[in-house]
């Protein structure tokens, strides 16, 4: 059958209270939406993070009397928080369907495809990585993961070793497994990115030897050819006297989930280690990347 749909704008501050009182006015369900194109990029464990601004998508039966239901909610103090409120009629379904086909196969470089398992994979003689979307941020779609899967497959990682700072997903460092480094180190904060990272290792056929996956602790003392982290701004700052330590003379650095304007602060602090590249521009968004100094 039908649903209604109605579509609203509110805050982070008011965006639980809100779904509330519309679940005890009849709605079905509540889904929050980014509704500006923000991704959340490295939660603290235990945190449930939302976006500053949300957009809200609540679910009513197709029978609900929409003019009563808005007049009733303009009553209510807390519609001042919200705005472009917007009934629309839903046709039913295979909603799991309708998800599943919004993701195609993508390719990254030369070499290098991100294919979820529910599609054909188009070139069989690729690098192919099987990943589907989930619970931990990387899936390729957005520009930071992108820019560094580039990066990846634009060099001769044969033989290498690797450190993903941030691994989330797992999936530059199953990449980076794929395309010939001998070992990887994928490290996170969020036990969710954990898990994540060891499942999708395992539908690549990757979780052995060559894969090290923990938090950061488990790369105390590590020294690599090539170290790539898409994290944010603040903890690039913070952390980049630690990352450039696990980063070999004449190493190669990546360091993403940066917007434009936070580049040229991030590369001025990772210039006192590295000879840095200008930066990579895709969106709004910028990948920095650069040569370890010998002796530094």
């Amino acid at each position: 059958m039908p649903w209604l749909q109605l579509r609203l704008n509110t805050t982070e501050e008011f965006a639980d209270t809100i779904g509330d009182a519309l679940m005890a006015m009849g709605a079905l369900s509540v889904t929050l939406m980014d509704a500006e194109d923000i991704p959340i990029l490295e939660p603290a464990p235990g945190e449930t993070p939302l976006w500053q601004n949300i957009q809200m998508m609540v679910l009513f039966d197709a029978q609900t009397d929409t003019d009563h239901l808005l007049c009733a909610w303009r009553e209510n103090t807390l519609s001042q928080h919200s705005q472009d409120e917007k009934f629309e009629l839903l046709e039913d379904k295979d909603w799991e369907r309708e998800w599943m086909d919004r993701f195609e196969p993508m390719k990254f470089g030369e070499r290098l495809w991100i294919c979820p398992s529910w599609k054909p994979i188009p070139d069989q003689t690729a690098v192919n990585v099987m990943l589907d979307p989930g619970l931990a941020f990387g899936t390729g779609t957005h520009p930071t993961t992108a820019l560094c899967l580039n990066w990846l497959d634009s060099l001769d990682l044969q033989g290498k070793t690797v450190i993903d700072f941030g691994c989330g997903s797992g999936i530059l460092a199953i990449a980076a497994l794929k395309l010939g480094a001998k070992t990887v180190y994928a490290v996170d904060i969020d036990p969710q990115a954990i898990l994540a990272t060891e499942e999708n290792a395992k539908r690549n056929d990757v979780f052995d030897e060559r894969l090290v996956i923990g938090k950061p602790e488990a790369i105390e003392g590590v020294v690599v050819d090539v170290i790539v982290a898409n994290i944010l701004a603040g903890p690039l700052e913070s952390l980049a006297p630690q990352i450039s330590a696990h980063c070999d003379s004449r190493g190669k650095l990546a360091l993403s989930g940066l917007l434009d304007s936070q580049a040229e602060a991030i590369s001025q602090t990772y210039a006192q280690w590295f000879e840095m590249d200008p930066p990579t521009f895709k969106d709004e968004w910028t990948r920095l990347s650069g040569t370890k100094v010998v002796g530094v």
